[in-house]
């Protein structure tokens, strides 16, 4: 016991001698362990004479406490000259340009959308959205297709219960503005379609549609013509771009048409996008039916009106040269930075 204080004054020089932490877990350990100097003389305190052993066992946790107290504040002081160290040699000068900075891109059919939107924005058309999940009325019955028609069958339907479900086109979008709208007007539908199709590289059971519509006084298929023919000479940036229509069966339009365009990868010659016909289908449209304009309460004696519709896939595939509807969905970052 005569030797606790020479042996504080040794641990406490100790201590304040430690450099880092692994020092001074070296002087905790010498000490204060399972076999340090301090924890002995606590064993040995069963060899003092009885009435010894409570001052001398207060003198040593007096020391160990001590001890304790100075390793705990040495510690947190080397910790923050380590933190403080670290901080200087790390530190982040914000003003630099980031590491490793990534440019993104957007989607080719988002591009593709974008592309159609500020075609016929710009001739005078609002862009109108709506709800995916449609009823059977708005989906089918006002656009001419009653309950057991049989072009019911070509849309494939995704049913909730018999008058819900995920809609097949966006003319839905269409009725519920000839319903709430007073004409003229004319309005572009984009959005997101579902039909029962497995996936293959030109069929989706999820894919993109742009639709429009023109409601006026007067118009005619000219007027339907002329709105084609040069946005699609726009969008594939062809001048002397051949466009053709044939004619064909819509429950919504009458009369009906199918639009072709000359082949925009071989020019007409034949190739195997086109199936060596030169040419490509890539809409429908029409005269809106005059049973369509009364279901939306728009009289067909004082109005008249156009419409189409569009694939965006397929006019992205068209244009950007993509052999697979699937590398959409891929998540392919060896696609995707090609639109970057």
């Amino acid at each position: 016991m005569s030797d606790l204080a020479a042996m504080q004054r040794t641990a406490l020089d100790a201590v304040a001698a430690a450099t880092d932490v692994m020092a001074l877990d070296t002087v905790r350990v010498r000490y204060l362990g399972k076999k340090g100097e301090l924890t002995g003389l606590l064993k040995r305190l069963g060899k003092l004479p009885a009435e010894e052993r409570p001052a001398a066992g207060a003198e040593i946790n007096t020391v160990k406490s001590a001890l304790q107290q100075a390793i705990s504040e040495k510690r947190e002081a080397l910790e923050q000259a380590d933190l403080e160290a670290r901080s200087n040699v790390d530190a982040l000068d914000v003003t630099l340009p980031g590491r490793n900075a990534e440019t993104g891109g957007l989607h080719p059919v988002t591009i593709v959308l974008q592309r159609i939107e500020h075609f016929f924005r710009g001739v005078g058309y609002d862009v109108v959205e709506g709800p995916e999940i449609e009823d059977d009325y708005h989906n089918f019955e006002a656009l001419n297709l009653p309950e057991h028609h049989p072009a019911r069958a070509m849309h494939d339907t995704f049913y909730f219960n018999p008058n819900l479900l995920l809609r097949t086109h966006t003319s839905p979008v269409q009725v519920r503005v000839m319903e709430t709208r007073e004409p003229p007007f004319r309005i572009l539908c984009p959005g997101r379609v579902y039909r029962v199709d497995q996936p293959d590289p030109s069929h989706l059971p999820m894919f993109h549609q742009v639709e429009g519509l023109l409601i006026d006084h007067e118009s005619s298929f000219a007027d339907l013509k002329g709105t084609i023919v040069e946005f699609l000479r726009v969008f594939f940036e062809k001048e002397d771009l051949q466009v053709r229509f044939r004619p064909t069966y819509f429950p919504f339009t009458e009369p009906s048409a199918e639009v072709d365009v000359q082949c925009v990868h071989c020019d007409g010659n034949g190739c195997r996008v086109c199936s060596n016909t030169g040419w490509i289908e890539v809409m429908g449209s029409g005269m809106v039916h005059p049973k369509v304009l009364q279901y939306s309460g728009i009289d067909p004696e004082k109005f008249s009106g156009f419409a189409f519709g569009m694939g965006c896939d397929r006019l992205a595939m068209l244009r950007y040269g993509v052999d697979d509807l699937r590398h959409y969905l891929d998540n392919d970052l060896r696609f995707l930075r090609q639109f970057s």
